[in-house]
């Protein structure tokens, strides 16, 4: 298993990904990778002929919407209800293309409503090109053929598997001869929608992502998008979707295994009725024209990491642009830095840039998971190793509550038996600047991963961000992290202050203490 999966695992597969991070590590694979390495075979990248995104469409939606707004504007999606509510409107909205980017699609409620919408806009003629990362799509192949079966939809897989399981742990030993190029994933997140408009962040297509899920569900953050930047995300999605590891999925799926009762279509629209409604053409427009009203300008850029040419592998095709574009970004600060990332694992660089503009006088504020929120916990136990540090060095440190009291601005109702983790990657700089994408701050993302996202130069966006953001470092919400005078780490809430980590039970920090004595650090 990648460790890349188990860092953005849903939460009920947790158990299976901690077994599969520790089997990577136990010296008998070495053994059976050099046995099956001959037996499994190998992949090939496929090359087509390459295929560029739609122009704008012209439809009397998108003239209406640039008659009142031509210039690059930006709308936050804080919470998942609205962020699912926009993304359904959005594929509603389609008249001529949709190009979707995702590292993890689940047939859930949430992936069944994509699904049924996307379907639904293919048969009005709508072209439709999706391009999935192949970490979850594990007993997933009906569902994609399915949808890949529509004349209009084309479904491609990014660096797959080629040995297909419905057992994650089946399919990890069947391409054990290919792990060092299965370790390596597209991690990329983004729609869009008729040239015209785009949603781009952290959010995966997953009830958890959305607050839907019946136990745990993340805190997440996204941008709805519009305006002549679109473009660039359109080339982006169109270097991933002509890169020839993006491989049709027909090539890959077997058609005569699957069940042709199956439908990914099947469950009721009333699953989600509560957040979105079908709505008429005319409201729907409406909606659109209110957005952009309240959508804030601002200059964007995209940070892009480059596909794979030969072999996602190579190490010289080692995905650090965007890496690098961050500690740029957090080297031009000349006032304060918030960070919030669901997995901070301070690769050197990013450590000393941190610990560089503190001594310039910068104020650095980081908000990740904690132990009982995060949910990987070799993930926590790599971030454990660098706490000291970052506070010694000034840093100003939080950790999340899974037990947040104002978790419910994030997920659906009832909350008591539900618990919160952290999703979101964003920086805000200064007062003008900010950055949301799908990047941790970690190795994985800025070193092994393929990453995006966008750095916006807008005062209005920041001091939103900085607005919807305040709520999670609220000792409610958040534990404070503090040195005492004696050298000792303290977690701090509204309500209790700790002398240890909060875990969630003695087992979990056996487990912690184990994940942190592994050598895999730069592989999370």
């Amino acid at each position: 298993m990648t460790i890349t999966a188990a860092l953005d695992s849903p939460p009920a597969q947790r158990q299976h990904l901690l077994i599969l991070s520790v089997m990577r590590h136990i010296a008998f694979l070495s053994f059976s990778l050099s046995i099956l390495a001959g037996c499994a075979g190998t992949l090939e990248p496929v090359h087509q002929m390459p295929e560029a995104a739609a122009t704008p469409s012209k439809s009397q939606l998108w003239t209406d919407l640039e008659s009142l707004r031509s210039d690059d504007w930006h709308f936050l999606l804080n919470d998942g209800a609205s962020a699912l509510d926009w993304r359904l409107r959005a594929i509603d909205s389609a008249t001529q293309s949709i190009d979707l980017q995702s590292f993890l699609w689940e047939f859930d409620r949430v992936g069944e409503a994509v699904s049924s919408h996307l379907l639904a806009a293919a048969e009005r003629g709508v072209r439709i090109r999706i391009l999935i990362d192949d970490s979850f799509l594990y007993g997933a192949d009906a569902s994609v053929a399915k949808i890949d079966a529509h004349a209009n939809i084309e479904f491609r897989i990014f660096n797959p598997y080629k040995r297909r399981s419905d057992s994650v742990v089946t399919r990890e030993i069947l391409n054990l001869g290919a792990f060092h190029r299965l370790n390596h994933r597209m991690h990329n997140k983004v729609m869009i929608v008729d040239s015209h408009v785009a949603l781009i962040g952290g959010r995966n297509i997953a009830d958890q992502y959305f607050g839907l899920h019946d136990t745990a569900n993340f805190r997440d953050m996204e941008l709805v998008v519009s305006g002549p930047g679109v473009s660039d995300l359109s080339a982006g999605f169109d270097q991933y979707w002509n890169d020839d590891w993006s491989i049709p999925a027909h090539t890959l799926i077997q058609q005569r295994d699957l069940d042709p009762a199956l439908s990914v279509t099947d469950r009721p629209p009333s699953a989600i009725s509560h957040i979105h409604q079908e709505e008429s053409q005319q409201v729907r427009t409406a909606r659109w024209l209110s957005l952009a009203e309240r959508g804030i300008p601002g200059k964007s850029r995209l940070l892009l990491d480059k596909p794979p040419v030969n072999n996602p592998a190579n190490r010289a095709e080692a995905p650090v642009q965007l890496g690098l574009e961050i500690n740029a970004l957090m080297d031009s600060a000349e006032e304060d830095i918030w960070i919030i990332s669901a997995y901070l694992i301070p690769t050197a660089e990013f450590e000393q840039t941190i610990e560089r503009v503190e001594k310039r006088g910068v104020n650095v504020h980081i908000l990740t998971n904690s132990i009982r929120s995060n949910n990987h916990v070799s993930a926590h136990s790599a971030y454990r190793k660098h706490i000291r540090r970052l506070l010694e060095h000034g840093a100003d440190l939080y950790e999340v509550r899974s037990d947040a009291k104002d978790r419910d601005i994030y997920m659906q109702t009832p909350l008591e038996s539900k618990s919160l983790a952290l999703h979101a990657k964003i920086m805000i700089v200064d007062q003008n600047k900010v950055f949301i994408g799908s990047a941790n701050f970690d190795p994985r993302s800025l070193k092994i991963n393929t990453e995006m996202g966008l750095i916006v130069d807008s005062e209005a966006l920041n001091q939103q961000l900085r607005q919807a953001t305040a709520p999670d470092f609220l000792p409610r919400n958040a534990w404070h992290l503090r040195l005492t005078d004696a050298g000792q780490i303290e977690w701090i809430s509204d309500d209790r202050t700790l002398k240890h980590q909060p875990a969630q039970s003695f087992m979990q920090r056996i487990e912690d203490w184990f994940f942190a004595h592994l050598p895999i650090e730069n592989e999370m």
